[in-house]
Order: structure tokens, then C-alpha cells, then sequence
């Protein structure tokens, strides 16, 4: 169940402007850098929860449909569902009809009634889903505390490795971070 990212986030669930005033910067030598651990620090948070932060376009990709017509997303929140084909032993795809499906943001699930027969082996069915909280404004307040932390202890220990007795990840931030994991059964 392979996951390919196509559209990255368009904004960062924090701004430049925002983190340097966290980590008390009155210069711009660091700019790009900082910018680069906001990133960093919103994947790490995003792996960890299994949550998207913001909006982006992520493809799903299976072998064959669920026999329960039930697909499970590896992803949440999922806002919507952008897509679907099947693609043939060629690689042609056929777009499907995605009107009926049902789609359970709550539980990252997605009832497919009608499932037609998959065209070849492996990789013959795509879901491109929409997940993400929206906007930057839209992500809870303490997933946002969680990348300000982890951009605050990256940017403060770039130097430092693990044989240091460095926490590699703020208690706080991890504490932020875990009642927001999205938990499978």
C-alpha cells in the first residue's frame, strides 16, 4: 500500500516571521535555515501522528480492493477524495466514477460499494485523496507548539550527536505529539 506525495503544502503550519521570534532572532543569516527545520519539523510531526498538517495531494496506491469494500487510508484527517483509476497491464488508466463512495473522515476509511475488476497484478488501482487540517491557521495548537519545539532544539544542537546524552526529541514536543497519533486496530 504504497504512498506517493503530489502535491506538496503550499504553507508551512508556521511562518518564518513566527518562528524567529520563538527562537528570539533579530537577523536573517538564518533564514534558510530555519526554514528548512520548519519543514523538517512538520514531516517529523506528521510521521509520528500520521496526521497532515496541512493540505496536500497523496496517491494510494493497491494491489486489489479490500473484499469488504473498505479501504483503510494510511493518512488523516482525509478531507476528500480526488481520484481514482485503474491502471492496465500497459499502464493506461481508466478513470473511475468516485459518486458512491463513501468517505469517513473520522476514521480514515473509505467505502468503495461497487469495485470493479483490477487490470493487473500490482499497482493497478490509484486514490488520490486531499489530507491536511487546511490552512496553516487550521492546525490544532499543540501540534503547531510541537514544530516550534523540535525547530527551537534542531536550531539550538545542530552540532550535537546522540553519543552527546542529547534528547534527539524535546519531552515536550513528544508529549504534544502523542495524543494526536492516529491509532490503528
Amino acid at each position: 500500500m504504497p504512498l506517493i506525495l503530489l502535491t506538496e503544502p503550499e504553507e508551512e503550519p508556521l511562518s518564518l516571521a513566527d518562528l524567529k521570534l520563538f527562537l528570539k532572532l533579530d537577523h536573517d543569516e538564518d533564514d534558510t535555515l530555519v526554514g528548512s527545520l520548519i519543514s523538517a519539523a512538520r514531516r517529523h510531526v506528521e510521521t509520528v501522528t500520521g496526521r497532515r498538517l496541512v493540505s496536500q495531494i497523496w496517491r494510494l496506491v493497491l494491489d486489489a480492493w479490500p473484499a469488504d469494500g473498505v479501504v483503510h487510508l494510511p493518512l488523516a484527517p482525509v478531507v476528500a477524495v480526488e481520484a481514482a483509476r485503474l491502471r492496465a497491464g500497459d499502464g493506461t488508466p481508466t478513470v473511475l466514477a468516485t459518486g458512491g463512495w463513501v468517505l469517513d473522515p473520522a476514521s480514515s476509511r473509505l467505502h468503495v460499494p461497487s469495485r470493479p475488476s483490477v487490470l493487473r497484478p500490482f499497482a493497478g488501482i490509484e486514490i488520490d485523496i486531499q489530507a491536511g487540517y487546511g490552512g496553516a491557521d487550521d492546525v490544532p495548537p499543540g501540534l503547531k507548539q510541537a514544530v516550534r519545539l523540535l525547530v527551537a532544539h534542531w536550531y539550538e544542537n545542530r552540532a550535537v550527536d546522540s553519543a552527546g546524552g542529547q534528547i534527539a526529541v524535546p519531552i515536550a514536543a513528544a508529549a504534544l505529539m502523542a495524543p494526536e497519533r492516529a491509532v490503528r486496530l
